[in-house]
């Protein structure tokens, strides 16, 4: 039986996915740099100030490692896209994104966030199509669901889900500020993680 998630707590910030250690079993998130990504973390550990939200996109520069139970892990990669910062930090972050990626063992999800509102960018569609092309095992979340008016929820899950190839039922819907679909959606990690 799958516990909450409420025990996550910062473990490390990497540059380099080599300066990790070994776990059992690790989620990522990636996505755009504004995207929601830290408000998502705060939401599923039920913990306000867990990741740093900032209203400045671009402020996770680092791979930020959470552990959640006995060697089980929840990442933080870097958003791409928009994000403030020195145009050469800002290369590494691909390098630095790719190279988490593609050498964790125990990476066993890698969690697409995309912006319910806005629906997939050019950068989203990137992203997915390279994971896809990499077969590493990912699933879309549509955040800040909140965001889009209860008339246009219906039209808007199956125009999101139609740009990425999906049904909207492929897609965890939720809303950090809600709490929509983040109890789910923390349930489906913890499944995941084999908590």
């Amino acid at each position: 039986m799958a516990q909450i998630l409420g025990d996550i707590h910062f473990l490390v910030s990497a540059s380099t996915a080599k300066q990790l250690g070994i776990c059992y079993a690790e989620v990522a998130f990636v996505g755009r740099s504004n995207v929601g990504k830290s408000s998502l973390l705060n939401a599923i550990a039920q913990h306000k100030q867990l990741a740093r939200v900032s209203k400045t996109p671009g402020r996770t520069r680092l791979i930020n490692v959470f552990l959640t139970g006995v060697d089980r892990w929840v990442v933080d990669l870097p958003g791409y896209g928009f994000a403030s910062g020195p145009v050469a930090e800002k290369a590494t972050w691909q390098a630095m994104i790719e190279g988490y990626l593609t050498s964790r063992n125990s990476l066993r999800t890698i969690f697409v966030l995309v912006d319910a509102e806005v629906g997939p960018t050019k950068l989203d569609i990137q992203m997915i199509d390279w994971l896809r092309g990499m077969e590493l095992p990912y699933r879309i979340v549509a955040t800040k669901t909140d965001k889009v008016k209860p008339s246009k929820q219906l039209l808007q899950r199956k125009e999101v889900a139609s740009k990425l190839n999906l049904l909207p039922s492929d897609i965890y819907w939720v809303s950090s500020a809600k709490g929509t679909g983040i109890a789910d959606f923390r349930k489906e990690i913890a499944t995941i993680l084999e908590l």
